[in-house]
């Protein structure tokens, strides 16, 4: 770095004090076009925090230009920063004005930096309109004012999510960009399915991928013998596959994906991990949509988890991301059916039958029940439609016998069904946008533990009365509606799902168009 002349000068002439004058004047209309910038130095009148000849100026230069070095370990396009330009700017920069304008690009850099470290590069609503997350974006203000007052170093170190889950998918990143670095995972599978038994080519390139991959030891054999069955089971375990140790098709092409297909989601799912840098609680109930599962995690710990059948694949049903603070179960609900479902599907079956869907009664903006026969359904629109449809607590209720609320606008909650059927599905996208559970009683037995000496007991008790009953929850638990197809275990190998609503296909396409490449990786 170079000594910087007129921002480090004494007041001990008329010049030194125009010199002086000029930078913050520079300062001053370089941050202008910055609300946040200009907030910052307005408060500290102006001076810099880069660009002084000072011991502590010249460390927070050092720090910004390590960190470089840091985003890019963690996915992040080094190029994205500028970092060329700026060291341009610090060799020429010779002027109080030139070097006023350079420490506001400093402070703006540092900034980008900064929140594209803690929350994530992108805005997800901007790539996928359903990926309605608030992202937990810190204040401006407040990382220069810290970053002024702290060791610039720590203060970068600081800002990537803590959580085992990230550090986990870092360890990863680094593991296949060093397998990309030898060749990745080896030759393909020259077969579309294999079956037990056969020997040959196809089977020693499957059996190499799988012993690259972790799955199994190295190992002479050219058969498909048991041991190679009991990798092909544990592969399709950690692939979400049926784990049956059979390589038909499905299998075959999840053990031909390539380590940069892999890498992507790695770097995805990092993204994915800074959008929601907080804690997520010492309890809370993760719901992964790629995964079809909901699980209750204590501590990093699984301590309870189900099958979940997800929103339809379809624009009206796709499950949204968000995460929230479950309030209260109800036992024996009533479905309030939502207006888009009442008009949509329910209306134009009325005006064929006005007897159809008897299971749910009507009423009016009143609240009062409404007989069908005094109704004429054909002389309404999905507009005009004022009736609201609802269908009483029973074991045939859509909702099943129990919901479990963390109010949001998305009108997304748990829940209970009677169409136990579909958890026997591998690919589980049925419901309208809500998350069923195989297991319902089971979860809430969990959640009640914490409150109620006897979980199970209690819960019966309320749902044999057949009365709709709300029981809250005296520790309020955190939920989280995440989408991960590369997600990580205490225990275990890593976890890889199919991108079954295509977003992270967007992520990685928003990813690539703000310059992330795995091209430096291959050398």
């Amino acid at each position: 770095m170079i000594a910087f002349v007129a921002a480090g000068l004494v007041l001990t002439s008329d010049r030194a004090a125009a010199q002086v004058t000029a930078y913050k004047q520079a300062v001053a209309e370089a941050a202008a076009r910055d609300d946040d910038l200009s907030a910052f130095y307005r408060a500290n009148d102006y001076r810099g925090i880069w660009t002084n000849d000072s011991e502590a100026d010249r460390t927070r230069r050092r720090a910004l230009f390590e960190a470089f070095d840091l985003a890019e370990a963690h996915g992040l396009p080094r190029e994205r920063y500028r970092e060329l330009e700026l060291m341009t700017m610090i060799r020429s920069a010779r002027s109080p004005r030139e070097i006023g304008m350079l420490e506001v690009e400093l402070s703006r850099t540092m900034l980008l930096l900064a929140r594209d470290l803690q929350t994530g590069m992108l805005v997800p609503a901007k790539v996928d309109r359903e990926i309605v997350r608030q992202v937990p974006y810190r204040s401006r203000v407040a990382h220069l004012t810290n970053f002024s007052t702290s060791n610039p170093r720590g203060f970068f170190r600081s800002l990537p999510p803590k959580n085992a889950e990230y550090s986990r998918l870092l360890r990863e990143k680094l593991r296949l960009e060093a397998l990309m670095l030898q060749g990745g995972f080896g030759p393909e599978v020259p077969a579309k399915s294999l079956k037990r038994g056969q020997s040959g080519p196809a089977v020693v390139a499957m059996r190499n991928r799988l012993v690259i991959m972790g799955f199994m030891p190295r190992s002479a054999s050219q058969e498909y013998d048991a041991k190679l069955a009991e990798a092909v089971q544990a592969f399709q375990a950690a692939h979400g596959l049926v784990a049956d140790g059979d390589a038909g098709a499905a299998t075959v092409a999840e053990i031909n994906t390539s380590v940069e297909t892999r890498l992507k989601s790695i770097l995805v799912a990092m993204e994915r991990e800074r959008w929601i840098n907080q804690p997520r609680g010492d309890r809370h109930v993760l719901v992964n949509l790629t995964d079809f599962s909901a699980r209750i995690v204590d501590h990093d710990e699984v301590t309870f988890q189900t099958r979940a059948v997800i929103g339809l694949n379809d624009s009206d049903r796709r499950s949204p991301e968000f995460s929230d603070v479950m309030e209260y179960m109800e036992i024996n609900p009533t479905w309030n059916v939502p207006r888009s479902i009442t008009v949509k599907e329910y209306l134009p079956q009325m005006q064929r039958n006005p007897n159809a869907a008897g299971h749910l009664k009507l009423y009016n903006s009143r609240g009062q029940q409404v007989s069908r026969a005094n109704v004429n359904f054909n002389a309404y629109t999905a507009r005009t439609f004022p009736f609201a449809l609802k269908q009483p607590p029973s074991n045939r209720n859509a909702l099943g016998l129990v919901k479990f609320m963390f109010p949001n606008k998305y009108n997304i909650y748990l829940h209970d069904t009677p169409a136990k059927s579909l958890f026997q599905r591998n690919k589980r996208d049925f419901s309208h946008g809500c998350i069923r559970l195989q297991d319902p009683f089971d979860f809430a037995y969990a959640l009640l533990a914490r409150q109620e000496e006897d979980p199970k007991g209690f819960f019966h008790r309320v749902l044999n009365t057949g009365q709709q009953t709300q029981v809250r929850l005296k520790k309020q638990v955190p939920v989280h509606i995440i989408y991960r197809t590369a997600f990580t275990q205490a225990k275990g190998p890593m976890q890889y799902r199919n991108d079954v609503y295509g977003r992270d296909a967007r992520i990685w396409s928003a990813l690539q168009q703000a310059g992330v490449s795995l091209a430096a990786v291959r050398g």
